[in-house]
């Protein structure tokens, strides 16, 4: 078998035949080898608790949050995950002690 490597480019789209090929290897079968070993119950047991873990690592929590009617209003104007892009301001903003320093 041979190596096939790709170089992505970021926010590219797939073309049709990389969308044909990934289908096509969707549905080919698992071949196990000693590069690619078969996981144990005990390996698969331990991902599980990790994956696990991750998740609620990664689960954001629901807060009511007031702000004035123009400040939502141009968020809105951000389209589509507007909430996702204000937490991520605020994210910067916790971590950005001068800009935090300046909004007290």
């Amino acid at each position: 078998m041979a190596i096939v490597k790709y170089t992505l480019e970021p926010n590219a789209k797939p073309t049709k035949e990389q969308i044909k090929e990934i289908k096509k290897a969707a549905k080919s079968p698992i071949v196990y080898d000693e590069d690619c070993p078969e996981l144990t119950e005990e390996q698969l047991k331990e991902f599980a608790i990790i994956a696990k873990k991750q998740r609620e690592e990664r689960k954001k929590k629901v807060i009511a949050l007031r702000v004035n009617s123009s400040t939502l209003e141009k968020a809105k104007k951000l389209g589509k995950g507007y909430t996702a892009i204000l937490s991520r301001m605020i994210d910067l903003c916790i971590d950005d002690k001068e800009l935090l320093q300046k909004c007290l």
